[in-house]
């Protein structure tokens, strides 16, 4: 039913008890592929030369260990795991990955690292669920 599932992490609490809701449910649907993406706001270009490649340098570095702990929570899965980093709008970029990764399933957290934690669901997870072409699991 869930053959391609995709993952969305940011490195919050819920993000991480979202990598292991779709670590069991990939496991117990057979899925093919489970693909993990960090999607993140575009660095502003007037922050200039040697600002702008150190603000990349950190990004990038970021972004990898937010991977790697998602990774490390859904190891035992059987689909096949892909990572993803990508830059811009993370609702927009969410949304067009799991278009043009042909997700079956969009899996994220309900709410992530930004500065309205009391909220009950995140800005973003908010317009995913009510934007993705696909079903979309929000985790708490």
């Amino acid at each position: 039913m869930f053959e391609n599932i995709l993952l969305a992490v940011d490195g919050s609490e819920h993000a991480l008890k979202a990598a292991q809701a779709a670590s069991n449910l990939a496991n117990a649907m057979n899925s093919q592929t489970l693909r993990i993406v960090v999607a993140y706001d575009t660095i502003p270009v007037h922050i200039g030369d040697p600002y702008m490649q150190n603000a990349v340098n950190a990004r990038v570095s970021e972004t990898e260990e937010i991977l790697q702990r998602a990774v490390q929570v859904v190891w035992a899965v059987s689909a096949q795991i892909y990572t993803e980093m990508i830059e811009g709008n993370p609702a927009e970029t969410i949304i067009e990955l799991s278009r043009t990764r042909n997700s079956d399933l969009i899996i994220m957290g309900a709410r992530g690292l930004g500065k309205l934690s009391g909220l009950l669901l995140g800005s973003t997870s908010q317009k995913v669920l009510s934007l993705a072409s696909c079903p979309v699991l929000i985790v708490r």
